[in-house]
């Protein structure tokens, strides 16, 4: 598939881990919309993610900041390395010069073998639309947690994961699809549906208004986040952390 974004292109290409390459013009007006595309490439990976910068033209080094932000953001959810690509001496000394830590490789051999994928337990279910669906998420979250010894975390997991799977039955026809991943201390609990609707913490709310659980996802979890995913949904994260 060949994404188009103004003057950039993001080209992914097959490999262990998930490669891109990034084709056109990095300024301005190309920004956001790479930003935005490499996070939904990223989404969708499991074990890292390679990005071939070779063919991009860097016109103004402070853009550079797109790649650590992105990095930023995959290394809390979903929790894997990213590192970018190129043969041209001049593209990694502007990366080095912008001061930013992302990984920069000569070549995809050398950030294969340099990159470990991280260590993790994953599981997952598809829910139902029923009254029973957000008791059958929180009975699923137990048991992970009790399999995995991590009961401690069992509490506010199962408190996210009711309000993302709540979230997903009031306000889309989708059937919930809750997965949980461990791994470094930290446990992921994610919701994805085919709304591309992103999730929205709304302020002023009283206590008969729904949503208000999200605020207190954002008291438990060290992180959280709506990511779209390539096929057009998202995915509702929080990550929990062991004390």
């Amino acid at each position: 598939m060949l994404a188009r974004h103004h003057s950039v292109w993001l080209v992914p290409r097959r490999g262990a881990l998930a490669r891109a390459a990034v084709v056109g013009v990095l300024d301005r007006t190309t920004y956001p919309r790479l930003r935005d595309r490499l996070l939904e490439f990223a989404t969708d990976s499991e074990d890292g993610v390679l990005v071939d910068i070779e063919r991009l033209e860097l016109r103004d080094r402070a853009l550079t900041s797109v790649f650590a932000l992105v990095a930023l953001r995959v290394g809390q959810w979903p929790a894997i390395p990213f590192a970018l690509v190129t043969g041209r001496p001049e593209q990694r000394a502007a990366l080095a010069a912008a001061g930013h830590r992302v990984p920069v490789y000569p070549d995809h051999d050398t950030a294969e073998a340099a990159l470990t994928p991280p260590a993790r337990r994953r599981g997952g279910r598809l829910l139902d639309r029923s009254s029973r669906t957000s008791a059958r998420a929180r009975r699923f979250v137990r048991g992970m947690c009790a399999e995995w010894m991590v009961p401690e975390l069992a509490e506010d997991a199962e408190l996210v994961a009711t309000e993302f799977v709540e979230n997903v039955l009031r306000h889309t026809d989708s059937a919930p699809r809750l997965r949980l991943e461990l791994r470094r201390g930290m446990l992921a609990v994610e919701v994805a549906d085919d709304s591309a609707r992103p999730a929205v913490l709304r302020e002023g709310l009283d206590l008969a208004e729904t949503g208000l659980g999200l605020r207190m996802v954002t008291k438990v979890a060290k992180n959280w986040g709506s990511s779209r995913s390539g096929s057009g949904g998202k995915t509702v994260w929080a990550v929990l952390a062991r004390a």
